[in-house]
């Protein structure tokens, strides 16, 4: 079975616990890969485009004669090889929308989350909850059980406002709710952690 390191409130380590079986599962690279990849995709924009000849300004009558001026021929002063003409074979605008079936990212989710359980890269909080929006005392939390500057991804069962706005100010630190990370949020974070709360949330919806 995985284990992790569970913490107080106050950053004390206290002792490891067992993770649920959904830490302890075969890590599935290939889904792990679809599903990363079609988020970055679904991320991108896509609104590069360049003009075309029809889309630049100008053209419509032929700039000399066909014959005898000397110099090459032209039809139009949108041509891509006039200077201010149109870029030829440029980039279009064009969604890159992928889509991956429901069970391919539940596997990659669970792959994700089993392969930082066997990095030792899971830590279990008791709460991570705050009185009132301290950086200074999440700071302190962290620093006592030795996680400091190592790119933190916190998982909570409900938006907690001030633990959010603790770590907003952290550049290496983010806060999450369970259900609102991915397959990627999990694979760029080095370590993850998680509240007792979230990580019961974890073994029963995700």
């Amino acid at each position: 079975m995985a284990t992790a390191k569970l913490f107080a409130a106050t950053g004390d380590f206290k002792n490891d616990i067992q993770l649920p079986a959904m830490f302890d599962q075969e890590v599935n690279k290939v889904c792990m890969y679809l599903h990363i990849k079609a988020i970055l995709n679904n991320n991108r924009q896509g609104t590069a485009q360049t003009k075309n000849k029809s889309a630049v300004s100008g053209g419509g009558q032929k700039p000399w004669k066909q014959k005898g001026t000397g110099r090459a021929r032209s039809g139009q002063n949108t041509s891509a090889v006039w200077v201010r003409g149109a870029k030829a074979h440029g980039p279009k605008s064009h969604d890159y929308f992928e889509k991956v079936n429901k069970k391919v990212k539940k596997i990659a989710f669970r792959s994700a989350l089993a392969a930082k359980a066997a990095e030792g890269k899971v830590q279990v909080f008791e709460a991570l909850a705050f009185d009132a929006p301290k950086t200074k005392d999440l700071l302190a939390v962290l620093s006592k059980a030795g996680l400091e500057q190592r790119n933190a991804l916190f998982l909570v069962s409900e938006a907690d406002k001030n633990l959010y706005q603790s770590s907003n100010n952290i550049p290496w630190c983010r806060c999450a709710r369970v259900a609102d990370v991915n397959t990627y949020d999990i694979v760029r974070a080095n370590n993850v952690v998680i509240s007792q709360a979230a990580l019961a949330e974890l073994e029963g919806g995700r």
